[in-house]
């Protein structure tokens, strides 16, 4: 390796690369987000990869594949959720969603998370590859 390619920035790396989603495609991330948590595990697993990641508050804490639906079956249907202080990165043909969470369900207290969503774009379609969930008060 030359020395010029050793002490070169970083910059030039793809991950440096980064762009925008239409107002369509944030539109198309953000209802399904919105729906992961309101539509049941069908619905998510619909639209997440078969071997994505989640982490959840402790326990389950880390889940992969099959160990997501599982838990999912168990915990969600929640009835209304509300996001802020949404956000939007992009590169290349990943995004990520981030967000504080607010949702509810009858029978449980008010669920309060930040939460982000990796997403990957394969040929034009859109899979969730990770989510996690960190309690807030």
């Amino acid at each position: 390796m030359t020395v010029s390619a050793q002490t070169s920035t970083p910059m030039g790396h793809s991950a440096h690369k980064t762009g925008t989603l239409s107002p369509r495609e944030q539109g198309v991330l953000w209802d399904m987000e919105e729906h992961f948590w309101t539509s049941g595990a069908d619905n998510a697993r619909a639209t997440t990869a078969n071997n994505a990641i989640m982490i959840f508050p402790y326990p389950p804490g880390i889940l992969q594949g099959d160990q997501i639906w599982t838990h999912l079956k168990q915990s969600s249907g929640w009835r209304s959720v509300a996001m802020a202080e949404r956000r939007v990165t992009r590169c290349n043909d990943i995004a990520i969603l981030t967000y504080r969470v607010s949702a509810e369900k009858a029978d449980v207290p008010i669920y309060k998370a930040l939460c982000a969503s990796t997403y990957l774009n394969d040929d034009d379609t859109w899979l969730r590859i990770s989510h996690q969930q960190t309690i807030v008060a």
